[in-house]
């Protein structure tokens, strides 16, 4: 019980890529250490800019950063001044070539990590925390997403005994592989201790059916027949009652009504003048006749 599995690592390698791509043979270790080190300085440093997610690629001896952030002014700096400090800073840290691409968050209410990074702001702020998962709610479902989930767990408005609560809007498909589903995760640093902040956002279904059949275009599809018309007289009745519709199936009428043909000659009854007797009763017993003509004796 309570085992979870996380819904990136879940889904990477089917609709998810890796967040940092690189391969090693020897030093693989060093290589994860300057990884982390180089995404939490990162972190730390441009915590007001509103990051969502840095990526790292290994070219060869050169390292490209790749940072998501719904304040890219904020980086970039004016006439890129603070970005060419941020890329000297890292190529003297890691002693290689390095180049920074800044990616513009549209939406921030539907980023995970800015949902949650957002709330705990707030907290820290001594905001109250059901208000400030409403309203993350709200504004999300507002921006069009299909389902949000909002969790925070510590000593919520001070009290002695932590606990957890959340917030749900809308769909949540967590074991649905095909379901787009960013997490994010912060931690609000109160007086009171460190609270946690967990938020789930569903964005939709991703489809690569349609992007695959795009892609390769070389082949045909195939034609597929149409559905022959079934034989249902009561749909055909109810059909006939109610006026076609465009999409439906419509029958073609016959040319004309159908016209029964005229009967030939049949044999015609014998005619009789006289009352019609049953023809299988039988004939009456003469001793019947007896009795009903003799009287008896008194009456």
């Amino acid at each position: 019980m309570g085992q979870k599995v996380h819904p990136y690592g879940f889904r990477l390698g089917f609709n998810k890529t890796w967040r940092s791509r690189w391969f090693a043979k020897q030093g693989y270790a060093k290589l994860l250490q300057e990884d982390l080190e180089l995404k939490k300085t990162l972190t730390d440093r441009l915590k007001s800019a509103g990051v969502s997610l840095i990526e790292v690629d290994r070219p060869g001896n050169k390292l490209r950063v790749t940072i998501r952030t719904s304040r890219p002014g904020i980086i970039i700096g004016r006439k890129g001044a603070e970005i060419e400090k941020l890329k000297q800073d890292l190529a003297k840290r890691t002693k290689r070539e390095v180049f920074i691409d800044i990616q513009e968050v549209h939406k921030p209410e539907l980023d995970a990590q800015l949902v949650s990074e957002s709330i705990a702001l707030q907290l820290e702020k001594r905001v109250a925390f059901r208000r400030a998962m409403r309203k993350a709610v709200d504004s999300a479902l507002r921006f069009g997403c299909k389902g949000i989930k909002v969790r925070v767990s510590g000593r919520l408005n001070g009290a002695e005994i932590a606990r957890s609560e959340w917030y749900l809007q809308g769909q949540l498909p967590l074991h649905t592989l095909r379901a787009d589903i960013d997490y994010g995760f912060t931690e609000a640093h109160t007086t009171y201790g460190v609270i946690g902040i967990k938020a789930w956002v569903y964005r939709g279904e991703i489809l690569e059916a349609k992007q695959r059949r795009g892609a390769f275009n070389a082949e045909p599809e195939p034609r597929r027949r149409e559905p022959m018309p079934r034989r249902d007289r009561d749909r055909d009745r109810d059909r006939e009652r109610k006026p076609p519709s465009s999409g439906a199936y419509q029958p073609t009428p016959p040319a004309g009504p159908p016209v029964q043909a005229p009967p030939g000659d049949l044999p015609q009854p014998a005619k009789t003048t006289g009352p019609i007797a049953p023809a299988l009763a039988p004939p009456t017993p003469a001793w019947k006749q007896e009795v009903k003509g003799e009287p008896e004796e008194g009456s």
